[in-house]
């Protein structure tokens, strides 16, 4: 697959081959969206709590005799029927993460890119550069490329003046190629890689 190169100012920069086992596999849904639920599980965190009859502090004697008053037979008053009771059955601290094998993981990623791929989604420069962090400049270089909700994707390493312009942007995430995911792939109209993304991508998968 074959996809033009622009700069950020929108000139021309030349071509770069995409990999048609990254970029062009047909999407597979079921395979993206178990990838989704199991990254949306694993950042739950997981510390909600309630109260259970043994945390809360109340007296264990019993509150009335067992016969003769005419009504139901109670014993602690920690019980969940009474105001002040612990509740049951209620939220623990727990870890919501799910398993998914690494290769389904690996498999989800290229389905993601070759779903950005065949939508017309995808947009490679040439890189991700700025001498100045001017969000300005940035946010009139966008919009002369149509990317208003777009996650941009680098090297190894950001650019610090491009990361600090882009910050203030709404609907804007950099991200270096280790950041990479499945979850903000999807959730941003257009995927941005520069030069040194797709050589890491392709190293990454050769």
């Amino acid at each position: 697959m074959e996809l033009k190169v622009t700069t950020l100012e929108g000139k021309d920069a030349g071509s770069v081959q995409l990999s048609d086992a990254i970029f062009g596999l047909e999407p597979r849904a079921d395979i993206i969206a178990r990838c989704v639920q199991w990254q949306l599980n694993k950042r739950q965190a997981g510390t909600h709590k309630t109260q259970g009859r043994a945390d809360v502090w109340r007296t264990g004697k019993k509150m009335y005799k067992q016969k003769g008053t005419g009504g139901a037979r109670h014993g602690s008053a920690r019980v969940p029927q009474f105001r002040g009771g612990g509740r049951a059955f209620g939220p623990v601290v727990r870890s919501h993460a799910t398993d998914l094998p690494k290769k389904v993981r690996a498999l989800a990623l290229k389905h993601a890119l070759s779903a950005k791929a065949k939508d017309g989604g995808l947009v490679v420069i040439d890189s991700a550069q700025l001498k100045e962090a001017k969000t300005k400049a940035l946010v009139g270089s966008f919009s002369g490329l149509g990317l208003t909700n777009a996650l941009i994707i680098d090297g190894a390493e950001l650019n610090a003046g491009f990361a600090s312009a882009a910050r203030n942007i709404p609907n804007i995430d950099v991200l270096p190629i280790q950041g990479i995911n499945v979850y903000d792939i999807l959730r941003r109209q257009k995927l941005v890689l520069t030069k040194a993304a797709v050589d890491a991508l392709e190293a990454r998968f050769k």
